[in-house]
């Protein structure tokens, strides 16, 4: 039973963003619906889940939302709900009569989650966009990749995910623990762009004070240091160091055999180069997991590059049960962790329709009503 046990959550199925913000909900304990397009039910797997991993924790429910048999039954599902969420552009909700005004004035204490790319209003509010774009926008994308090389997008973890999916499922959770002061629902419009312009709040104060520059690859954390960066072993592979603070940067040098050299101060921007070309040299010098027995646990704040593959197999992540298997697939556990309530992956992902009578009957639907709704194809 996770903190968001009892709370009862419809999802309108979409992509990237807004399921990862109800599979986040799902972990903590949500009961989460999944309305997916009647179109997309097909025949019953017969055992195997799904392989999308960000559609675990819940059932889904095969709904047929430009039906208006289809729309009715939603709206008797919201008047249920604690929170409705979707991921379309501006005004398409609206346009199927399941918008906003419509829900709220059916559940008035119903919170209201949209996801959108560019958020809902505003010139770009209507175009079509992904990840990329919304965090080039928010001035996030420049700053990421190396000195005289073209932006590096950082897969879709910073648009999607982080300033997406995660502060929708922030916002919600917010807009509940306001709802139970004021007994009253609210929309909450998360989007992508301000999100990632959100996640940029420290490096905007450090430009304030003039200690960021627009070039990328030039300052602290962008692989301008030489103390913060990634290095290439001598088998091919790679460690990451981050030895910003004065006594981790000592250790870093005392364990690579820099110590007691005449060297520049850390914070000496001229000397980052070519102190990066000899710490390339020398981790160059020993292979990965010998840097491991050299730097691991150390306060040099060390850690080797690892793949997805390899990350399920190091002892730290298996002693925390960072990856756990769930249907026979490995993947990240719930996080983060509570001594009371502990979170938890509650089902393999479903099928499109999986659930259909089953969630409905649950949520009141009579076995007549049910019956009605599949001849006039409102589900599946």
């Amino acid at each position: 039973m996770g903190p968001l046990a009892g709370v009862r959550i419809l999802e309108i199925a979409g992509i990237g963003p807004g399921p990862f913000a109800a599979m986040v909900l799902a972990d903590m304990g949500a009961e989460v619906l999944r309305i997916d397009r009647a179109q997309n039910v097909g025949p019953k797997a017969g055992g195997e889940p799904p392989g999308d991993l960000l559609n675990r924790g819940r059932r889904s429910l095969g709904l047929d939302l430009k039906n208006p048999e289809g729309v009715a039954a939603l709206v008797k599902l919201v008047e249920q709900a604690d929170v409705l969420l979707e991921g379309f552009r501006p005004g398409v909700m609206e346009r199927l009569g399941l918008g906003p005004e419509v829900c709220l004035e059916r559940n008035p204490r119903l919170v209201y989650g949209r996801m959108t790319g560019w958020g809902q209003t505003g010139p770009l509010a209507h175009a079509a966009g992904h990840d990329i774009n919304y965090i080039a926008l928010a001035g996030t994308l420049h700053g990421i990749g190396r000195a005289g090389e073209k932006p590096l997008p950082p897969l879709n973890l910073v648009g999607d995910f982080g300033g997406g999916g995660m502060l929708l499922a922030f916002g919600i959770v917010t807009a509940l623990f306001e709802r139970s002061r004021s007994g009253r629902g609210q929309v909450v419009d998360a989007a992508m762009v301000d999100g990632a312009a959100l996640l940029m709040t420290m490096m905007h104060g450090f430009r304030h004070a003039g200690f960021w520059k627009d070039e990328r690859g030039t300052n602290l954390l962008d692989t301008g240091s030489h103390f913060y960066d990634t290095y290439e072993t001598a088998d091919g592979k790679y460690i990451s160091i981050g030895s910003i603070e004065p006594q981790f940067y000592q250790e870093l040098l005392r364990l690579t055999g820099l110590e007691g050299e005449d060297l520049p101060r850390q914070m000496d921007r001229s000397a980052w180069g070519p102190l990066a070309k000899r710490l390339t040299e020398i981790f160059k010098s020993k292979t990965r997991d010998e840097w491991c027995e050299i730097m691991e646990g150390t306060d040099v704040c060390f850690a080797p590059v690892l793949s997805m593959g390899e990350a399920y197999q190091h002892p730290h992540n298996l002693a925390r049960g960072t990856f756990v298997e769930v249907a026979g697939k490995l993947q990240p556990g719930p996080a983060p962790r509570f001594s009371r309530t502990p979170a938890e992956i509650s089902r393999p992902p479903s099928h499109a329709g999986q659930h259909t009578d089953e969630a409905l009957a649950e949520w009141g639907f009579s076995a007549k009503e049910i019956a009605r709704l599949r001849d006039q194809k409102a589900i599946a």
